[in-house]
């Protein structure tokens, strides 16, 4: 019953007709930004990130995760309808969504996207509402020694999400924790890394990272892309009723509800995301299935399974963001920022102190899922035009925007100097295949990494065995050696039981 009180009261608060407006207008960008490829929440984000200082914080939350959940909808337009993802969420959705086109169901696969996102959504949203305040109160049992650990495991899942790019990903965890120590530092007032300029004194502004590798970043590399490959597939222009048969909903409303647990735990956990969720998704359903062989070439549970995978990871990567002030992504790392800029400190104190902010975030997300649903089914027709825009006006738009928004951060030249540097830097790492996410969360978090560090450090008298007296912290670092042990491990395993590994 204490739920549902503090639910009602969320309602309020996200119904009031700013915040209404607001969620609206962030599905709509969200969806548009999801569709086009190569840019997806993240970047959508972190443009829109100027844009919330002007806001409350409950709006600007509620905006930013309409934005999100929009992207994980639209993602799978591109998918289907150009065989080019608009994210990497949404690269399963290319395996049968594109031969579903291909067939002549472009209007069903559309459509079903749009219910697997709806279905997946909904009910990671109730298991959200289940277990923030849990979570939130055990939280509370965190000092200094449990955030530095937890910090730590964070990072080292993010940066070891696969065993390929381990080494990269902690090359961008590193440079991450470079930036975030630049500036003066607080404790002793000694500058660091300034190399006498002035305005680095108070440090770089994440936002400023953010976007330069996000926004600049993406437009760089996608640049390269039309240039080597050229103009894509032509979009198809007519669309009849977009519904789906019968037949097609029985075959794919248990893939649906299978895999949206999945993906809801795998969005929970940090540095994981929908990507990832929308392919264990996808492989899982086709180990089960009764006919594997159908998948890839138009099986309508296989786009149905990872789209409601992908959008439950989106619910699931917010509850550590908003409960123990760790993101589960790279875009609820923008978030964790942009709550800091707002004033608000991310972890439980958020439900005790902030409790009506954090759940009319909750409560719009249950609003935001059905203003998705009428956007990308009934709308989906007119909105897939969208993707017929010139990259020539597109990709100008984007860099004006971002230019736009860094400068008027703190109307400084150096800030665009220094997004030009970060650009270059997002598009040197995409190139090269380095994660952006460990670097982005390493620059989010890094000061507070540091300041929970020096303060266990004062409580103990420069004891580190601080780190080891409670079993949250013993727990937590045993799964951040895990979580860069597991991927090696896993394919150890592998090239054991195909009987690779040579005696």
């Amino acid at each position: 019953m204490e739920i549902l009180g503090y639910l009602s009261q969320g309602f309020a608060l996200a119904m009031t007709p700013l915040n209404l407006v607001w969620l609206v207008l962030g599905a709509i960008m969200g969806t548009v930004l999801g569709m086009l490829p190569g840019l997806g929440p993240t970047t959508g984000i972190a443009l829109l990130l100027p844009l919330t200082f002007t806001m409350t914080p409950d709006t600007a939350l509620i905006t930013m995760c309409a934005v999100y959940y929009g992207a994980m909808f639209g993602g799978s337009r591109s998918s289907i309808l150009l065989n080019v993802p608009g994210d990497g969420a949404a690269v399963a959705a290319c395996f049968d969504g594109y031969p579903l086109a291909k067939k002549g169901l472009a209007e069903s696969a559309l459509a079903m996207s749009a219910i697997a996102s709806f279905i997946g959504g909904l009910l990671s949203t109730i298991a959200f509402v289940l277990m923030a305040v849990p979570v939130a109160r055990f939280a509370l049992r965190f000092g200094p020694p449990e955030y530095f650990t937890l910090m730590i495991f964070a990072l080292a899942a993010t940066a070891s999400i696969s065993k390929e790019a381990i080494v990269k990903g902690f090359i961008s965890l590193t440079l991450g924790l470079m930036i975030s120590t630049i500036g003066m530092d607080y404790q002793s007032g000694v500058l660091r890394f300034t190399f006498g300029i002035m305005e680095l004194q108070t440090g770089i502004d994440f936002i400023i990272v953010i976007i330069g590798i996000y926004g600049l970043g993406e437009v760089f590399i996608n640049f390269e892309k039309l240039a080597v490959k050229g103009p894509g597939v032509e979009l198809k222009k007519k669309f009849g009723r977009i519904w789906i048969t019968m037949e097609q909903w029985k075959r794919s409303w248990l893939p649906i509800l299978r895999q949206t647990p999945v993906g809801f735990l795998i969005g929970v956990l940090p540095g994981a995301g929908g990507t990832i969720a929308a392919l264990m998704a996808y492989n899982n359903e086709k180990q089960i299935s009764k006919h594997p062989e159908e998948f890839g070439e138009g099986a309508i549970e296989g786009l149905a399974a990872p789209e409601a995978a992908n959008n439950a990871a989106s619910v699931g990567a917010l509850i550590p963001m908003m409960t123990l002030g760790v993101p589960g992504s790279g875009t609820t790392a923008i978030m964790l920022g942009a709550l800091m800029i707002l004033g608000l400190q991310p972890g439980p104190l958020l439900f005790q102190q902030h409790a009506d902010v954090a759940w009319a975030v909750i409560a719009s997300m249950f609003l935001g899922n059905v203003v998705c649903a009428i956007i990308n089914i009934p709308l989906a027709g007119v909105l897939v035009r969208v993707l017929a825009v010139p990259p020539r006006i597109l990709y100008p738009l984007i860099v004006g925007l971002a230019f736009v928004g860094v400068y008027t951060i703190n109307f400084s030249t150096v800030d665009l100097t220094l997004l030009m540097i970060f650009g270059v830097v997002g598009y040197l790492m995409k190139k090269f295949k380095i994660p952006t996410a460990p670097l982005i969360l390493a620059v989010v978090i890094g000061q507070s990494m540091e300041q929970s560090y020096r303060m266990s450090m004062m409580l103990s008298d420069g004891q580190l065995g601080i780190f080891f007296r409670t079993g949250i912290c013993n727990t937590l670092l045993v799964l951040a050696v895990l979580s860069v042990i597991w991927p090696f491990y896993s394919d150890w395993r592998k090239k054991k039981k195909a009987g690779t590994i040579k005696k």
